[in-house]
């Protein structure tokens, strides 16, 4: 009797999970159901649930206009996760493992850092560019999308490197070692989910940046994807189905990073919350 209600109770809670799970994931699908739908069918009423005559007008859309922006995002992407990693791994260190004074005091003005509105930090940016020669770089871009990876990144690995087995240092310090060696033969590696984790999000903010896309570069020469889809739909209000194909194609590389690495996110989010 008590494992049939047990049965019952999991089978209600996995009926309601279902149920909340197809709610979020509802415009997702609608999106994709777009896509294929023809530019005539848009506005069927009812509305077509599924793409029964399917075209591939829109994504054909997406790859005569959009592939410069897609290789946008993506080299923006790629730099963000650099800078981020060559700043965020030295400062996790020396704050984790070197000691250093004022340690304490970094960590609560990076947990501030990252309170910060993105949008605040966008008006502060577009000063300092306008003066620097900056305005409407793929650089600028870069620099930007990594203030926001960089805060996390150096407490992810502030947390994780301070569980670091001391013997392996002493090991390194005994076999002639110094501080930058030992970073980088000894530290880096075993900080591997960390590196991957930071670097994840440091690709995904980068990749679904829009503020400052808007702010700092509306004008340049070479727009990430956000800003190209904002555009697009500002410039053309009747090919939705390209509007939505667009959406999918650039939704793809977040997806793929998410299924492949979750495993090494979720090792390295956890890291550090246990010590021995």
């Amino acid at each position: 009797m008590t494992g049939r209600h047990s049965l019952r109770r999991t089978w209600w809670k996995t009926s309601l999970g279902i149920v909340f799970t197809a709610i979020m994931l509802f415009p997702a699908y609608w999106m994709l159901n777009a896509s294929f739908t023809r530019t005539g069918d848009l506005r069927a009423d009812p509305p077509h649930w599924f793409p029964w005559d399917p075209t591939f007008e829109g994504y054909q859309a997406v790859f005569d206009q959009q592939l410069a922006a897609l290789g946008t995002s993506l080299f923006v992407g790629l730099g963000s996760v650099l800078l981020t990693v060559a700043i965020a791994a030295p400062a996790g260190y020396a704050l984790a493992l070197l000691h250093l004074r004022g340690g304490r005091a970094l960590n609560f003005l990076l947990l501030v850092a990252q309170m910060i509105p993105a949008v605040v930090m966008a008006m502060g940016f577009y000063a300092v560019y306008n003066n620097l020669g900056l305005l409407n770089s793929v650089w600028g871009l870069i620099i930007a999308d990594s203030t926001i990876a960089v805060p996390f990144g150096v407490l992810l690995f502030t947390a994780f490197m301070s569980g670091i087995p001391h013997e392996l240092l002493q090991a390194a310090r005994v076999d002639g070692a110094g501080a930058w060696r030992t970073f980088r033969s000894i530290v880096l590696p075993v900080s591997r989910n960390s590196v991957l984790t930071v670097s994840l999000f440091a690709f995904l903010w980068a990749w679904s940046d829009f503020i400052f896309a808007s702010t700092l570069n509306r004008n340049g020469d070479f727009i990430p994807i956000t800003l190209s889809i904002y555009n697009y739909i500002g410039n053309n209000t009747t090919q939705w189905n390209a509007i939505m194909a667009t959406a999918v194609v650039a939704s793809v590389p977040a997806a793929v990073l998410l299924v492949v690495a979750q495993r090494y996110v979720a090792a390295g989010v956890v890291a550090g919350a246990v010590k021995d």
